[in-house]
């Protein structure tokens, strides 16, 4: 079974940027959609961004514009490149199929300061 492992996350500031990856433990290229997902203190889990297995991206209206989807297949890894950071952005960030499918790994936390 597909393990994830979420990290790259850390204190920034406002406009600060930040790279997260997502390493699976087996093989992602047959997964068709992949997400980066995002939960913060008293909200639902909600996605912020998704991309196919081919490339195609699409991204939350809250997101879009900063932040940057991509995935390695060859090498079963998913990205998420975050830029111009807003305090609305900190949350424990996720990695997951589309549909949830994969056993949620522990995420990675991410805290932008005003």
């Amino acid at each position: 079974q597909v393990q994830l492992v979420e990290s790259g996350g850390g204190l920034v500031q406002a406009g600060g940027s930040l790279r997260l990856s997502c390493a699976a433990s087996g093989n992602i290229f047959s997964i068709n959609v992949m997400g980066w997902y995002r939960q913060a203190p008293g909200k639902q889990r909600e996605l912020v961004a998704a991309v196919s297995k081919f490339g195609s991206t699409n991204y939350a209206d809250s997101v879009k514009g900063r932040f940057t989807i991509s995935r390695d297949n060859a090498k079963n890894t998913m990205y998420l490149q975050m830029n111009s950071l807003k305090p609305e952005d900190t949350a424990v960030y996720y990695c997951n199929a589309l549909d949830g499918s994969i056993p949620w790994g522990q995420g990675t936390q991410v805290t932008v300061s005003s």
